[in-house]
């Protein structure tokens, strides 16, 4: 119970201590990681966990796309690929298609592979 709640402290702290572009870097991850475990429910044929990550990775693209700063031209296409994945991920909820997840799974560690070098690039350069 200890380790628990130490745990559970250590990933409060990390996130109130993160900067903007480390808490985008972790919703990546999350989002990520929630299609994963819907891949491997949807593989055993359960279908509620399935369902239950599949929304979560849902609500945090949904939440990528609600806080975009549109007075920038990049974020026209983040949108475009929020968007997109919003899409993909309700067919894949609909059918439980493991195909869908996949894909978006796919295409959202490659945006969180951009996203990491970006901040990469940007502490190189000291503007992070």
């Amino acid at each position: 119970m200890a380790l628990a709640n130490a745990y559970a402290q250590y990933n409060n702290n990390k996130i109130m201590t993160a900067s903007p572009a480390e808490l985008t870097l972790m919703l990546y991850e999350g989002a990520v990681k929630f299609c994963n475990i819907a891949e491997a429910a949807i593989d055993q044929k359960d279908i509620q966990k399935a369902h239950v990550n599949i929304i979560k990775a849902q609500k945090i693209v949904d939440y990528l796309r609600q806080t975009l700063d549109m007075k920038y031209p990049v974020a026209k296409d983040f949108d475009n690929i929020y968007t997109y994945l919003e899409r993909r991920l309700v067919e894949a909820n609909s059918r439980k298609d493991r195909e869908i997840v996949e894909e978006c799974a796919r295409h959202l560690r490659s945006v969180r592979d951009t996203w990491k070098e970006v901040m990469r690039i940007n502490r190189e350069k000291g503007t992070v």
